[in-house]
């Protein structure tokens, strides 16, 4: 199973519009952030976690021809707005796109894309085949792929990661419980969010993405979903202990 980092930006990306820091002045392509995604690559298919405002960047940027699903995690605009660029795969591939969420994320979606879900939809429009899951029941898309939801807290909402086999990807996390937890425990690679240094109310600082990777323990580690305020890649890598590497655009891991 190959896993390709999408995006490892927070939800304005890095660089920000408008700023003059060093991380978004820095000529580092590893400091070029798009939004948070990943794209799970096994047995000749692709399935992306999240499409965010860069879905269509980020697939022409890795030459994707075939999409065989989207699975979200929440419903915030970061992570779901390019879904209409899901028109394309239905061109080219002739057939509904999978789009596997939530109850929570459906109800998003169908305010924020109604004319997908139109009774006379206009030409053109995308087309998804909605697949209902929970944080409870672990569920299998194609080639046997099995996904095992683990939800964690973005403040006061709810958002799932997921774990596959031996890789567990999470993004906005501030807190996860104990039960929880027990879903993660084994996995030998984790990509989990790191917002910054500075405390935030609804995403793990370094402090506690560390402290949670020592808790979990993997064998190796990636820090994604990296706000401008964090810096640049070089020198939150100069923080960071021996085993954890923060994720760039681009980044293939092979689990």
């Amino acid at each position: 199973m190959k896993i390709t980092i999408l995006g490892s930006g927070t939800s304005q990306g890095v660089p920000v519009i408008s700023c003059d820091c060093r991380a978004c002045t820095s000529t580092d392509s590893r400091d070029k952030r798009l939004r948070a995604s990943i794209m799970i690559s096994h047995n000749g298919e692709n399935f992306v976690i999240d499409s965010g405002p860069d879905f269509r960047q980020q697939m022409l940027r890795e030459n994707v021809k075939t999409l065989s699903g989207i699975i979200f995690t929440h419903e915030h605009k970061d992570h779901v707005a390019g879904l209409d660029d899901v028109r394309a795969f239905n061109f080219f591939e002739k057939r509904d796109m999978p789009v596997y969420c939530t109850e929570q994320v459906e109800k998003a979606l169908r305010n924020e894309f109604h004319y997908i879900f139109a009774d006379n939809k206009y030409p053109g429009v995308p087309s998804i085949k909605l697949n209902r899951i929970s944080k409870s029941t672990p569920f299998e898309i194609a080639n046997g792929l099995r996904l095992v939801p683990i939800e964690v807290m973005h403040y006061r909402m709810p958002v799932l990661g997921y774990r596959i086999g031996d890789f567990t990807y999470i993004t906005d996390a501030k807190t996860i419980s104990e039960e929880e937890k027990q879903k993660i425990k084994g996995t030998k690679v984790l990509v989990v969010n790191a917002l910054r240094e500075k405390e935030h109310i609804s995403h793990f600082n370094l402090e506690q993405a560390l402290a949670f990777i020592v808790e979990i323990a993997p064998e190796k580690a990636y820090l994604t979903h990296i706000s401008h305020l964090f810096d640049t890649h070089e020198e939150i890598e100069r923080k960071l202990p021996s085993g954890v590497e923060v994720a760039w655009d681009g980044m293939v891991l092979e689990v």
